[in-house]
């Protein structure tokens, strides 16, 4: 029966993976600093990068000329939900097809900021892609430091021990409704917490207006796989000058905990 068992195995098809030029996740944060027309603002401004000449332009100028693509919102550790699933982006109608899915993305936003937790699962998206390719990276984009689930640098490490980049998007456009949770330099605090892995970079939001700017250029830069000149780099060396628990310690604090 060992043969019989052996030749049903043989007989199952592989799953076919379709290599490409970057397996790339998207993560936008959708917690309860950002208001419903902030939410709104972020899908549009991401569903405009992706659809627009330059984007397309960076895909196409590929070896492959064409990326695998998904797209997810997070807020608290138990919350993640997936607007779009792994697609190929290869045309203007695949870009245009999935741009219109962004805008369309349902849903309002939630308590609490996990980033550990959109780290983890971003990272756990590439297990279930139906691409390969030899780069993959974690966009992720917020407006506020970790306050909830494990410490994020050691979500961090584990993600970029796996060979994953992670870029990151803070949003520090000042407007934030749940400014108690806001922290000064958000920028250095995904430099020196959240980022990591060769090339990562920071593109720091200073205005809603300039949202899908940012994204845009963010996009251009990671699929290109272009050095990102001039942007806030990843802090070298084991030191560091944010604290990587401040968002903890803040949560804790204004709850009336104590903690060191």
């Amino acid at each position: 029966m060992r043969w019989l068992a052996a030749l049903l195995l043989l007989a199952v098809p592989a799953r076919a993976e379709t290599e490409v030029d970057l397996e790339l996740v998207l993560a936008a944060d959708v917690s309860r600093s950002m208001s419903v027309a902030d939410l709104a603002t972020q899908r549009q401004g991401y569903a405009a990068a992706l659809a627009s000449p330059e984007v397309l332009r960076a895909i196409q100028g590929g070896f492959l000329g064409r990326i695998g693509l998904t797209y997810v919102e997070w807020s608290g550790d138990d919350w993640q939900r997936i607007v779009i699933d792994w697609t190929l982006i290869e045309t203007e109608a695949d870009a245009r097809a999935a741009a219109a899915a962004i805008s369309a993305g349902t849903g309002g936003t939630l308590r609490r900021t996990s980033i550990s937790q959109a780290l983890h699962f971003a990272g756990g998206r590439f297990e279930d892609s139906p691409f390969t390719s030899y780069r993959r990276v974690i966009d992720v984009s917020g407006d506020g430091p970790n306050n909830q689930g494990p410490p994020v640098t050691g979500a961090r490490d584990a993600i970029v021990a796996a060979g994953i980049t992670i870029n990151g998007l803070p949003i520090m456009t000042g407007e934030d409704a749940d400014v108690i949770w806001a922290i000064p330099r958000l920028d250095l605090y995904f430099r020196d917490c959240v980022i990591g892995g060769p090339g990562a970079f920071v593109i720091p939001v200073e205005g809603w207006a300039s949202f899908a700017q940012a994204v845009r250029r963010k996009l251009v830069l990671e699929i290109s796989g272009l050095a990102a000149q001039g942007l806030v780099p990843a802090q070298q060396g084991p030191e560091t000058s944010s604290d990587c628990l401040i968002g903890e310690k803040i949560w804790r604090q204004r709850r009336g905990f104590d903690m060191p």
